[in-house]
């Protein structure tokens, strides 16, 4: 399977602000953010810019639905939990 590079400006639920964050964390493709994951990426965002409040749903949920190619708000509650859950156990 081909690595998909597409910008990611060009993907469901990231705009420009949210990808020059990501692109300064090293996250340029889809791909990068499949292999740091969506959570690891989250969490290097909060840790990179403490002083911009980063709402879950419009990153940590967005990133995820980003790979999943559909809207953040049509994730699986079930899977948004998990995610909340990755990040929390991470940041203790």
């Amino acid at each position: 399977m081909k690595p998909d590079i597409r910008h990611l400006t060009q993907t469901k639920n990231i705009g420009p602000s949210v990808a020059r964050r990501l692109q300064e964390i090293g996250i340029y493709t889809l791909t990068d953010l499949a292999v740091i994951t969506p959570a690891r990426a989250y969490i290097t965002l909060t840790r990179k810019f403490p002083g911009i409040k980063l709402p879950v749903n419009l990153y940590l949920y967005a990133l995820q639905g980003a790979l999943m190619d559909i809207h953040w708000s049509k994730l699986p509650k079930r899977l948004q939990k998990e995610l909340v859950d990755k990040v929390n156990k991470e940041i203790k």
